[in-house]
């Protein structure tokens, strides 16, 4: 990968890193869309993202817990099946014609979901029964694990659509649940001995500056509809990529 990729990619993880975090986000399916843009080899794209991701959702944890938005009620049934799910999801290699496939259809998931209006950010919350918060949290860290991406932009629209948090608890508690499940995800990788690029500091010091601006700023106010228009634009794109290459 040239130099010239390299900054470029840079530049869009940092500021990918500052959007998605405003909202508890890690920016997986962001760094995914990113490297797709600029055709980095599948091989790298997982571990690239769960990598970044850990970094990212770490300051996001950090900043929306001393923000008093985390509900370990609401976050707890959803994280202790998802671990060992995104573990094997991680484990797992898929042939590159059917990853390409499903990391379109997540960013595509990605891009509806960002693209519809906030939920106003008072509504009356009900957390799922044990059992359903179980099962969602397998099924979506089975799909992190495999995508590569720490299951946010499943989990955030879902229980926002579902009532069973308001935005800021939501966001609070995806940010811990995109960490347990990155990294579950990447030491799935690591059994398969899945290659980090040597960009991997210059990336990491970019997302880590990116993380700290958009996590502080997100953690005192409600998400952003514009920044959430501009991000689906970005995922639509490399979705209709990965989903037209051949």
């Amino acid at each position: 990968m040239s130099d010239g990729i390299t900054l470029v990619l840079g530049g869009l993880f940092l500021a990918i890193a500052a959007l998605y975090s405003t909202v508890g986000h890690a920016g997986a399916s962001g760094y995914l869309a990113a490297m797709a843009l600029v055709g980095a080899p599948p091989a790298i794209m997982r571990p690239t993202s769960l990598t970044l991701n850990i970094l990212v959702a770490t300051i996001a944890a950090v900043k929306f817990y001393r923000a008093g938005c985390f509900s370990w009620r609401l976050f707890w049934p959803f994280a202790v099946l998802s671990v060992p799910f995104a573990a094997l999801g991680g484990s797992l290699t898929l042939p590159i014609g059917i990853y390409k496939q499903l990391v379109g259809v997540v960013l595509l998931y990605s891009a509806y979901r960002l693209a519809k209006k906030p939920i106003p950010p008072t509504i009356a919350a009900r957390p799922p029964r044990r059992v359903v918060s179980l099962i969602v949290g397998a099924a979506i860290g089975l799909l992190s694990g495999l995508t590569g991406v720490g299951g946010g932009v499943f989990l955030t629209p879902l229980v926002l659509f579902m009532h069973w948090g308001d935005p800021k608890t939501t966001f609070g508690v995806s940010a811990p649940f995109i960490l347990v499940n990155s990294i579950a995800g990447l030491v799935g990788l690591w059994i398969q001995a899945a290659p980090l690029p040597g960009q991997i500091p210059i990336w990491a010091g970019a997302v880590i500056a990116g993380g700290w601006l958009g996590a502080s700023y997100g953690s005192r106010r409600p998400g952003s509809a514009s920044v959430q228009r501009v991000l689906a634009v970005v995922l639509l794109i490399a979705a209709i990529r990965l989903l037209t290459e051949r």
